[in-house]
């Protein structure tokens, strides 16, 4: 089924899942992007830059989100988008406290703003998620919004 009005998804929610932060996915993604930083491979050096253990590089909440939660082909079903006509548009992040290696985090996700924009071109949906992220503290440790254009 294929989406016929964007605003039916605005509230939208996903199933809560759980991710543990991994040293070893720190190091591949700095590796990845070429960060040299010795506060994501050496617990001595991020203390002694005042966290409390290795800290997440920022773009980390991608990798819980790719491998933590739903697939792509799971999350463009539920959003009954077709998956050839999807454009990444926009990610933020809002880190409220320090995530590290070894935290256990819960993602709940859903559908904060959907529009649907026509041109003379034809139209696009523009759909907006928010993942909320909490540490085993029960503490919101970060916000994440991700924007996806549905070409029609």
């Amino acid at each position: 089924m294929i989406l016929s009005n964007a605003k039916e998804l605005i509230g939208l929610e996903f199933n809560p899942y759980s991710f543990g932060v991994e040293k070893g996915k720190i190091k591949e993604l700095v590796a990845a992007i070429g960060d040299t930083n010795p506060i994501y491979s050496s617990l001595e050096a991020a203390q002694q830059a005042g966290y409390e253990g290795i800290p997440v590089p920022l773009t980390y909440l991608q990798i819980i989100d790719s491998f933590g939660g739903y697939g792509f082909e799971e999350k463009v079903e539920k959003l009954k988008l077709n998956p050839v006509k999807i454009l990444h548009g926009e990610q933020e992040y809002e880190y409220l406290a320090d995530i590290h290696a070894g935290d256990e985090l819960t993602v709940n996700s859903k559908v904060i703003k959907a529009v649907t924009k026509r041109g003379s071109t034809g139209g696009m949906d523009v759909i907006t998620t928010e993942n909320r992220y909490t540490n085993q503290k029960g503490e919101l440790v970060a916000i994440a919004k991700g924007t996806l254009v549905h070409r029609h």
